[in-house]
């Protein structure tokens, strides 16, 4: 009996320090004041794991609608433990203030039995100024 709880006890401490890694974007908030019919962020997505995945970056309104945005680059490919910007440019469709989402959705796994896919979202106010 006392051979099986060693057993365990050494399993249980080899594996401590496989901890699962999260999806990153910086920054995650922001308020950008703009004198034109558009306001510009720019996220900077990260890669926490060791391997390259495809990254895409979408806008969506509060309410979780995709939203016309420029995204640059919108598609690409992040080499394990990196970052890079992404520029976005939200119009404000006449309005003088917009609240949108910036997510990030990678598939960090990709396999034939499943593609995990994970999506980490900031919250962006845009204010107009005349």
């Amino acid at each position: 009996m006392t051979k099986i709880w060693i057993l365990i006890a050494s399993l249980a401490t080899g594996l401590a320090p496989l901890t699962a890694a999260a999806q990153s974007m910086t920054p995650m908030r922001g308020e950008v004041r703009s004198f034109t019919d558009a306001f510009a962020v720019r996220v900077f997505p990260g890669n926490p794991y060791d391997q390259r995945i495809r990254v895409e970056v979408h806008v969506y309104d509060q309410d979780f609608q995709p939203v016309e945005a420029k995204v640059t680059p919108s598609v690409f490919l992040l080499a394990g433990q990196a970052s890079r910007p992404v520029l976005v440019i939200v119009p404000f469709d006449g309005a003088t203030d917009r609240k949108v989402r910036i997510c990030t959705e990678s598939i960090p796994f990709p396999s034939e039995q499943t593609q995990i896919r994970a999506q980490i979202c900031g919250k962006f106010f845009g204010h107009r100024k005349f």
